[in-house]
């Protein structure tokens, strides 16, 4: 028999930094070449900004993840929707066109969905934002294309 190893993901144990890999093959840059070749600094972005979950198991398609007060997550989008619920905190969330950029807070116990192929940026509350982020597919077929917006620069 298999234990069940129940958590809260509100609570401040079983997190680890965010792993970045800028070359990462699924990690595309918006011209159409990798972010691994792209004018910005991943690690440098990311330090600090943004942990995820120990406990939860990534073959259910999802992440428990968490974003430090006002961190952005840089302009992006992906080629399948993505489902994401906020636990504890806020975000703030841009989506759309530049020519018809639109603006949702997302506040505990609220969600957004992105479709493919739009992008948005994520910028986190005054107290941080603890949620998850899951998808209809297997995360093997995720691709993420990033944007000039919200990075530190190379």
């Amino acid at each position: 028999m298999v234990a069940i190893d129940f958590f809260n993901l509100v609570d401040d144990i079983d997190w680890a930094d965010m792993p970045v890999k800028q070359t990462y093959s699924k990690y595309l840059w918006h011209d159409g070449g990798s972010l691994g070749d792209a004018p910005v600094d991943m690690a440098a972005t990311f330090a600090g900004g943004m942990q995820i979950s120990t406990k939860i198991d990534r073959s259910f398609n999802q992440n428990g993840l968490r974003c430090s007060p006002n961190f952005t997550v840089p302009r992006h989008h992906h080629n399948i929707p993505e489902l994401i619920i906020v636990l504890k905190g806020e975000f703030t969330i841009e989506f759309g066109d530049d020519d018809n950029l639109q603006r949702q807070r997302v506040i505990a116990g609220g969600q957004f969905i992105s479709q493919p192929g739009t992008p948005y940026t994520m910028i986190a509350g005054p107290d941080g934002v603890t949620y998850i982020e899951t998808w209809p597919e297997p995360m093997v077929t995720l691709e993420t294309v990033w944007y000039d917006h919200g990075w530190v620069p190379r």
